[in-house]
């Protein structure tokens, strides 16, 4: 037997039949592989990103209504909720690679067949497929991840995949400029993006590691633990999904070209890129929950403004920039707060329960956004934005003047958390067992 890269080769029959080829790393340096991972999922994200606003854009033009539209884009939502468990039952089944390439070739197959059927019904249908299969993609590269991460590189791979996600869907909604939703051309590309993404990742991770699917806490726990971190969650789950899922509705519907919509979504994203660091290194300095009032508040405070300000004006993309980089921040937030005070043996648990708690909130906000816009005038989508955060602020405030909180040397560290990670990513944030904090005068847990 002669060790080649590829793994070990049978001398006698040429045949491969080691693992990765970039496992002839160290374990301790297994960021090779995760690079080609991301690479992967950097190609699936952008795909997603094109098609989102391909969509959204051309629903608008096809006379769905505002309302309709709404529901059609929540449909991802309803499909990626769903879908997680069904991949955990598949990964057990038949292993990761089979998963991930049949997983992807529905993604890709979605993606080309929206033209072909334009109609709501259809489309309803054929995103909940697609947010079934990205949920189950999400599920495939985050379980491999975890098995290639250690406790040294763990944040570092978070944050890795954390910048791949966002900086990939804002690629893809840049790519909007590409073409005319009318025609096939970018269906055509954002089905190739998904089929590509199967190169990178068939070729380096054909190993299957173990799968080790975090259980949630009942949500009566979850929310007895900390309220704080749940409500945060929900909320937050409700301005992503309205964002991500209509606001290319939006803004054709108030007439913008496809460049000023690419843009108008992608300075979000690319907000959050920038933002997401810093707001979290803040957080680990003072306390947490005045850091989540102050962006939640910022958020907010933006939203409002835009409401008052020109549709795909410079100031609009600027404020648009801005508002991506608070409220996206929140579920990191909101996971890192419930950190602080749920017990480490809980945490992995706990964070899969607010994952599940934001993709709730995450199917409600399209729809909200898309009745509230249809019922009164298009800037109502904005109104929709401002009211989890401004529900955020009262809540946290209130929570802040009632209750003590932690230290801030008590605090866990940040972790910089993708917007739609599936509960299997939970596993990177494994931290040393500590007992539960107890109040100084009754000696019963405190909540947040």
């Amino acid at each position: 037997m002669a060790e080649n890269a590829v793994g070990l080769l049978n001398e006698d029959d040429g045949v491969v039949v080691g693992g990765p080829w970039i496992e002839t790393e160290p374990k301790g340096r297994a960021l090779g592989a995760a690079r080609a991972l991301l690479a992967g999922m950097g190609l699936i994200m952008a795909g997603n990103g094109l098609q989102g606003a391909v969509l959204g854009v051309r629903a608008e033009n096809e006379g769905f209504g505002l309302a309709v539209s709404g529901a059609v884009m929540a449909g991802y939502f309803v499909g990626f909720l769903l879908g997680a468990r069904l991949a955990e039952h598949f990964l057990g089944a038949v292993g990761h690679i089979r998963v991930f390439a049949a997983l992807a070739s529905v993604a890709s197959a979605v993606s080309i067949l929206h033209p072909l059927w334009v109609n709501p019904p259809a489309w309803v249908v054929l995103r909940v497929i697609f947010g079934l299969a990205m949920a189950g993609i999400y599920v495939t590269v985050e379980s491999w991840l975890n098995d290639m991460g250690t406790n040294t590189n763990r944040g570092r791979v978070l944050g890795m995949y954390l910048v791949v996600t966002m900086g990939g869907l804002s690629a893809g909604q840049l790519l909007l400029n590409g073409g005319d939703p009318a025609d096939f051309d970018l269906y055509i590309f954002s089905s190739a993006l998904i089929s590509v993404a199967l190169v990178p990742i068939a070729l380096s991770a054909t190993s299957a590691p173990p799968l080790v699917a975090p259980e949630p806490l009942p949500l009566r726990h979850l929310i007895a633990l900390v309220p704080s971190g749940v409500l945060t969650s929900f909320c937050a789950g409700i301005s992503h999904g309205a964002l991500l899922g209509v606001g290319a509705v939006y803004a054709a519907s108030e007439g913008l070209p496809a460049s000023r919509i690419a843009l108008f979504l992608s300075v979000a994203t690319i907000g959050a890129i920038v933002f997401t660091w810093p707001i979290g290194a803040i957080s680990d300095r003072m306390s947490r929950r005045v850091v989540i009032f102050v962006v939640a508040a910022a958020a907010a405070g933006i939203a409002g403004i835009m409401a008052m300000i020109e549709p795909g004006s410079g100031l609009s993309l600027a404020l648009m920039f801005l508002f991506g980089g608070t409220t996206f921040p929140l579920y990191s937030l909101a996971i890192s707060h419930t950190g602080d005070w749920v017990p480490s043996n809980q945490l992995n648990g706990a964070s899969a329960g607010l994952v599940r708690v934001t993709g709730v909130g995450a199917v409600i906000g399209p729809v909200a956004a898309g009745l509230a816009m249809a019922l009164t005038v298009p800037w109502a989508f904005f109104i929709v934005l401002v009211a989890p955060h401004a529900v955020i602020t009262m809540f946290i405030g209130w929570r802040i003047a009632a209750r003590k909180g932690v230290l801030v040397n008590e605090q866990t560290k940040f972790a910089p958390w993708p917007v739609r990670a599936s509960a299997m990513a939970v596993n990177l944030l494994r931290r040393p067992v500590r007992p539960m904090r107890k109040s100084g005068r009754s000696g019963t847990s405190q909540s947040p």
